[in-house]
């Protein structure tokens, strides 16, 4: 069983920045891609990153295209989240998934990954 914790949220001005990470537990981590997803209030979840097995290739959701970087360290067990630039419209509970294979198709799709963390809150004020 895969558990993914969340860390690193908080409340921070419109322009500054945030890194947050997502700890993993149980099974091999290097096995497992790894995606970044936000919902907010009233709105469905949406897709915002994505790091293969290995941290080779990464996507973005064009809406944090050239602010947000994701990467990962499997020594570490860990991937990360820099949030720069940040903006009111990124406020959101923040969560990352975890899947067992990497699909151009379905890789900002939420259904296709198995396990999830528990969300942390980004709160960007204007």
């Amino acid at each position: 069983q895969v558990q993914l914790v969340e860390s690193g949220g908080g409340l921070v001005q419109a322009g500054g920045s945030l890194r947050l990470s997502c700890a993993a537990s149980g099974g091999t981590f290097s096995a497992w891609s790894v995606g970044w997803f936000r919902q907010a209030p009233g709105k469905e979840r949406e897709f915002v990153a994505a790091i293969s097995r290995a941290g080779v290739i990464t996507n973005y959701a064009n809406s944090v295209k050239g602010r947000f970087t994701i990467s990962r360290d499997n020594a570490k067990n860990a991937v990360w989240l820099q949030m720069n630039s940040l903006k009111p419209e990124d406020t959101a509970v923040y969560s990352c998934a975890s899947r067992s294979d990497w699909n151009t198709v379905t890789m900002s799709r939420s259904f296709a990954y198995t396990y999830w963390g528990q969300g942390t809150q980004v709160t960007v004020s204007s």
